[in-house]
């Protein structure tokens, strides 16, 4: 058998294809890289919810500052969501052209640009900045499965856990922080949601590594996935002829991804507004809400391990989709007196749900070229379907005049989310 060559095994290792001319510091900086690239992918994936989750319990105020109605209001949350989808379109293209770390590390800085920008008092600043906020977070949210599926093949659904996790928390700190910030910089709401750039500015510093050590690599796809004997040509024909949006098991996956984001971001637009609506303080209603994120890590840190361990997740999709219609249950039917159960079971519905699907993205795919389209794909689609619920259940809403309606059009956005996920969830490859 002949002996692989040099270029060949260090594109097998996701190193530089050039030959090696750092010496000793670059192959130190790659044995380290492992414990880097962990907290990078931390640091990022705590940034992923947090300035989507601080501007929840502050909404009203927003929109009182402005003097917008609750449809307009709901724009602050629905708009980064629409443009997710968006840059979702653009994120795996951006990867293969620039390198995923490269690309990691300025969607940070784009996000806390856009943190900024949003807090500026006009409604232009306020509404681009969310646009801003929702791209950087849709070329994080795309290219991070890809980057675990490549660098971390073997645990790719442990690290799944370890990335939804962190997501989750710091929408968490985000949700349980922002009115006690908002107090602490003299009411100034604007002051709370600019807090969370320091954020997305510290991650960017950790990301910086990463970057230094992967420049001059070729691109997102075809690093780490080239076949033993094959050459450049051969591996780009071999990627430009792959299409998932062909596939129905990838649109399976994608309308699950979808629904259960519509279901998540319904909730953080309005949870804190249901529960005042019904007599709670807002305060109050800010806590049950961060609570709601904290309980949501357990169902990400847990439902991605044990799906790992399974041919087929379809236990574990009519786990989560019960736990979230039971959770909408409750809030038609005793949303304050149930508030804390609510909370806690939508939590781990959500959280594992939000698992479940990146899991699937992973699972399903092949490789890290397929686990790359596929997140853009389900990610494009999913989150420009998932827009569509913050406007939509405020303008219900504001027909109406209560939360009965919104909330049972929610039911069946878990029934058809069941249906699909089992599909989804079948033992099956893209």
């Amino acid at each position: 058998m002949s002996r692989p060559n040099s270029d060949q095994l260090l594109l097998d290792a996701g190193a530089d294809v050039r030959p090696s001319a750092q010496g000793a510091a670059t192959r130190g900086a790659l044995l380290a890289r492992p414990v880097v690239l962990l907290i990078g992918i931390v640091l990022a994936s705590v940034n992923m919810r947090a300035a989507l989750a601080s501007a929840s319990p502050l909404v009203s105020e927003i929109g009182e500052a402005f003097g917008l109605s609750s449809t307009a209001t709901s724009l602050v949350t629905s708009v980064p969501v629409l443009f997710l989808g968006v840059g979702a379109m653009v994120a795996p293209w951006l990867g293969r052209r620039f390198g995923t770390e490269v690309v990691l590390f300025c969607a940070l800085l784009l996000l806390g640009a856009g943190i900024v920008v949003r807090v500026v008092p006009t409604v232009a600043a306020l509404y681009g900045g969310s646009l801003l906020i929702g791209l950087a977070i849709a070329l994080l949210n795309v290219l991070m499965p890809g980057l675990i599926k490549r660098d971390f093949p073997g645990r790719a659904a442990s690290m799944t856990s370890v990335y939804t996790g962190s997501m989750i928390a710091g929408a968490t700190v985000a949700a349980a922080a922002s009115v006690p910030l908002e107090r602490a910089f003299g009411g100034s709401w604007e002051a709370s949601l600019a807090f969370w750039s320091l954020l997305a500015v510290v991650a960017a510093v950790a990301w910086l590594p990463q970057v230094l050590i992967a420049r001059g690599r070729t691109g997102h796809e075809v690093r780490g996935v080239v076949p033993a004997g094959s050459d450049r040509s051969r591996v780009r024909t071999h990627i430009r002829a792959r299409s998932v949006w062909r596939s129905a098991l990838a649109w399976q996956i994608t309308l699950f991804m979808g629904l259960q984001s519509l279901w998540t971001y319904v909730l953080i637009a309005w949870l804190p507004t249901i529960f005042t609506d019904h007599g709670m303080s807002r305060s109050t209603a800010g806590v049950v809400f961060a609570f709601n994120n904290l309980i949501q890590v357990a169902g990400a840190f847990v439902v991605p391990l044990l799906a790992g361990r399974m041919r087929s997740q379809r236990p574990l999709i009519v786990l989560v989709t019960t736990l979230v219609a039971a959770g909408y249950a409750g809030l038609m039917t005793t949303p304050v007196s149930g508030a804390w159960l609510w909370a806690a079971v939508l939590g781990v519905g959500q959280g594992g749900a939000v698992g479940l699907a990146l899991t699937l993205i992973v699972l399903r795919s092949g490789d890290a070229v397929t686990a790359a389209r596929l997140s853009g794909m389900a990610q494009t689609v999913g989150y420009l379907l998932a827009a569509v619920g913050p406007p939509a259940a405020g303008a219900v809403y504001e027909a109406t005049g209560g939360w009965t309606l919104p909330i049972a059009l929610m039911l069946g956005v878990c029934a058809a989310a069941l249906m699909v996920g089992l599909f989804a969830a079948r033992d099956r490859k893209v």
